[in-house]
């Protein structure tokens, strides 16, 4: 089942680039983790059952036990071979039960690592998504006002970096004076 919705996520993924409809493909693969969410529900559920199944069988296996030996007490020997017999099936199904609960935990903990994969890949769809939806909100609202007779100004890039470089300082200077302020108040009280 995950191989399916991990596959579909990948596909997805590699897609012709960039995607045609990002919204689209996120769509699927949101559909895809909700799937996926279900599917590790319903396992730990059922190794929680196989849990359950097990603790039940090893606790006969040991009643049969305790009869075992009761009878051998009493040297009731027809009840004691009764009771190996049956406490040699018991054995093989607590065997059996003990190596399917090994296999559900580790095909959980598999699930939900594809699951945290699947989460991830699909927060960086919606991320790129976004930046790319506002990229071309962005260029059609430059061609809006274009057409309107606007021109785009030219971006000076000396001119952004030094403007950038001085909102930093001013955000580092404004850090440090709350940061004496705080010294000083935590020295007064």
């Amino acid at each position: 089942m995950f191989e399916r919705l991990r596959d579909a996520v990948k596909a997805a993924l590699e897609a012709a680039t960039p995607p045609p409809d990002l919204r689209q493909i996120a769509g699927q693969m949101q559909q895809a983790v909700i799937q996926a969410k279900a599917g590790v529900a319903e396992m730990r559920e059922a190794l929680q059952q196989s849990e359950r199944e097990l603790a039940h069988q090893r606790g006969d296996l040991e009643t049969t036990a305790r009869r075992r030996d009761l009878a051998a007490g009493i040297e009731d020997r027809e009840t004691v071979e009764v009771a190996e017999r049956f406490a040699a099936k018991q054995q093989e199904r607590v065997a059996v039960l003990e190596r399917k609960v090994a296999a559900q935990r580790e095909e959980l903990a598999l699930a939900e690592r594809d699951l945290g994969e699947m989460q991830g890949q699909l927060a960086q769809v919606t991320k790129h998504r976004a930046a790319t939806e506002a990229d071309r909100s962005r260029d059609a609202a430059w061609a809006s006002l274009g057409a309107a007779g606007v021109d785009r100004p030219e971006v000076d890039l000396e001119q952004e970096h030094l403007r950038a470089q001085m909102d930093r300082s001013a955000r580092e200077a404004a850090a440090e004076q709350a940061l004496e302020e705080l010294k000083k108040r935590m020295k007064k009280g």
